[in-house]
């Protein structure tokens, strides 16, 4: 990596994890008016509509073989259906946002497990300390917000999240770390809706109330998150390891709590701002 990259990535680290923070508050904004399966099959059917206009526009290259289209293919569907499926209907089905969060927080300790035999990754005595510090971090920032209902359905669709975000990741960095975001999005977003709305159509009434909260949260998860966060995400997995990567998650819930410090008016608690900078530390230790 040259040095122009390298020290691009700190700065593409910092906004990937603000822009990524936003999908919590934009689903809040947008949950009440659609169900969650249905919210999902418009938002990634969307974002393949756009993103196959920009490749369209910028001729962008296609994969060349049947492989390629394969691998980007499993890759979008661990990535959106697995993952935010599987958070929007853990949430769906009474789990409280703070369960969901700790336990899709696991995804960097499982990601530096499985980036050793998979990817040939070692992860050092220090990152290994650093991912429990940044785990501790995100406890703390969430033990005001977990509550007690659990349900062995939400607790099994978090765990769904957990491994498709984990395996998502991995398998990005292995099979798709060099392609073309415009005309792999194209087909990572359109394996999605294919997958999505067969799903909302079997489970959902496919209820949309179109309100203007909703319109501005399906436009700004599909514009800012979708395009903007996962082009960013997937630029990270590209040029780093995929555990340095993976740590970056450690900052979402102090930034989402930040964010809804500011959006909503909640209140952060001494404990909370104590684990942010305990999950902050945790996160330099990792990537140093």
């Amino acid at each position: 990596m040259t040095s122009a990259k390298r020290r691009a990535s700190p700065a593409i680290g910092a906004l990937f994890v603000l822009l990524w923070s936003t999908g919590f508050i934009g689903a809040k904004f947008g949950l009440p008016y659609a169900d969650p399966l249905t919210f999902l099959a418009l938002r990634v059917a969307l974002v393949a509509t756009l993103l196959l206009a920009v490749s369209w526009l910028t001729q962008a290259p296609w994969p060349r073989s049947a492989k390629a289209w394969w691998h980007m293919a499993i890759a979008g569907l661990l990535m959106q259906c697995g993952y935010l499926g599987g958070v929007f209907c853990a949430l769906a089905h009474g789990l409280s946002a703070g369960v969901v969060a700790l336990i899709v927080g696991l995804q960097p300790l499982l990601t530096a497990a499985a980036a050793a035999p998979l990817l040939n990754e070692r992860t050092t005595p220090k990152q290994w300390a650093g991912l429990v510090l940044g785990l501790v971090g995100v406890g703390l920032v969430l033990s005001r917000n977990v509550g007690p209902a659990m349900s062995g359905a939400g607790i099994a669709l978090a765990l769904t999240a957990l491994f498709s975000i984990t395996a998502g990741t991995l398998y990005q960095k292995r099979f798709g770390a060099a392609m073309d975001f415009r005309t792999g999005g194209v087909i990572q977003y359109a394996a999605s809706a294919l997958v999505l709305l067969p799903l909302a159509v079997l489970f959902e009434p496919m209820h949309i109330e179109w309100s203007l909260p909703f319109v501005f949260a399906l436009t700004w998860l599909a514009l800012v998150l979708s395009i903007g966060a996962i082009g960013l995400l997937y630029w990270l997995i590209r040029r780093g390891r995929a555990t340095q990567v993976s740590s970056l998650f450690y900052l979402t819930p102090p930034v989402t709590a930040l964010l809804a410090y500011a959006c909503f008016g909640e209140t952060l608690t001494p404990l909370a701002i104590a684990g942010m900078a305990i999950a902050v530390t945790g996160v330099a230790m990792v990537n140093r």
